[in-house]
């Protein structure tokens, strides 16, 4: 199989999707852009072909799954009667401890977050009534299983169930980060950090209230590193929305996440030996300052009571506590059922239970000096506890 037998040709990708599912209303959020930058830089970077397909066959997946989730809204009665009433969004430099922060926080009764699950497939099962089992949830949890024993399950431990980045939720609006290695990609990195992400989110506020009506909750518990290029747009679309701020070393984070980006460009890209690794990694490296600067400059135009900081080694050392100031900080109840159901999870759950990744440094191009230099205005400030 060669390139050329691969294309990317936006209009194929939309009849392919048309097809698939015999609706044609891809409603009013326009996408056509985003659209065809992300199909120029796959077309662009991707050599293998293997990997084409994967990348384009995920393409007519997200366009077929935005045409089915338009349809819900337009013939489902009640969704948007659901209310997403002051939900906390974990954020945070990546590899900081929210993905584990946000798992514990999860397990409690009555929070409710976004699963894996629900990430892939957040348009209701034709038919369906609200609590009904989704049949392609046992086809995702047999399809995992097969990920048990890999290196991404050792940096991202994953099963249907496990809560997700809901910043996902915009790839079906084309926009945001994507799979995460096409933001260190031209031209998708210099036109998303062009736009503006409100329209993003009130698309995702749209996919919460469906995925609500579909299996009702009670506190929603959101997370993703890139909420830090988005706080004002959050607090645009969620007005009344909290964060709790992960904090870590940079000279942990930036390495490691060079490590889970080349691990999932593998995943779908298949062979990239023909990208300059050193590049990929400075690219890594600025997009994640950058976006801890933008989302610190927004957070010092709100009120200090909204936000809650806390380290990844105090997270380590204590996750019991951590919890517990969440809750005293932005007054939400601590049940003994919770809390002795969270004890369960944190003891079930020991850090690295899923296996250790290995990175190197040098091999990105990086050097220690080099994210000091870039990370000083981070690293020097006292207020924030950051933490190996």
């Amino acid at each position: 199989m060669s390139n050329d037998a691969v294309t990317f040709l936006a209009d194929e990708l939309i009849a392919e999707a048309i097809e698939q599912t015999g609706f044609d209303d891809f409603g009013d959020l326009p996408f056509r852009e985003g659209l065809d930058v992300l199909l120029e830089t796959y077309d662009r970077h991707l050599r293998d072909p293997e990997g084409r397909k994967r990348c384009r066959d995920r393409v007519v997946f997200q366009l077929a799954t935005r045409l089915k989730l338009e349809n819900a809204f337009n013939t489902i009665s009640g969704w948007q009667d659901q209310e997403i009433v002051a939900p906390v969004f974990v954020t945070g430099l990546p590899r900081s401890g929210t993905s584990a922060l946000l798992n514990l926080l999860e397990a409690a009764p009555h929070n409710r977050g976004l699963l894996q699950w629900e990430v892939q497939f957040p348009d209701p099962w034709p038919g369906s009534a609200p609590g009904d089992k989704d049949p392609r949830y046992d086809y995702l949890a047999k399809a995992l299983e097969e990920t048990r024993n890999s290196e991404f399950a050792k940096i991202h431990y994953i099963d249907a169930d496990t809560p997700e980045e809901c910043v996902l939720l915009h790839a079906f609006a084309f926009g945001g980060v994507q799979l995460g290695f096409e933001i260190m990609l031209e031209p998708y990195r210099s036109w998303v950090l062009a736009q503006d992400l409100e329209p993003l989110y009130r698309y995702q506020k749209k996919m919460m209230q469906l995925l609500n009506w579909r299996m009702p909750g009670q506190q929603w518990m959101l997370k993703a590193p890139a909420h830090m290029w988005g706080i004002d747009a959050i607090r645009t679309v969620f007005p009344d929305a909290r964060f709790v701020w992960c904090h870590r070393d940079p000279q942990k984070v930036v390495p490691s996440i060079n490590s889970m980006n080349e691990v999932v460009l593998g995943m779908y890209a298949g062979d990239w030996g023909h990208l300059d690794r050193h590049a990929m990694g400075r690219s890594v490296m600025e997009w994640y300052a950058m976006s801890l600067e933008k989302g610190l400059a927004a957070r010092a135009q709100l009120p200090e009571e909204l936000f809650l900081d806390c380290s990844q080694q105090e997270f380590v050392d204590s996750p019991m506590s951590v919890v517990e100031r969440i809750y005293d900080t932005f007054g939400l109840h601590f049940a003994d059922a919770s809390r002795s159901i969270l004890q369960s999870h944190i003891d079930a759950n020991p850090k690295g239970k899923h296996g250790r990744h290995e990175y190197d440094l040098a091999s990105y191009g990086l050097t220690r000096e080099m994210i000091d230099r870039r990370f000083a205005f981070y690293t020097s400030d006292r207020r924030w506890p950051i933490s190996d």
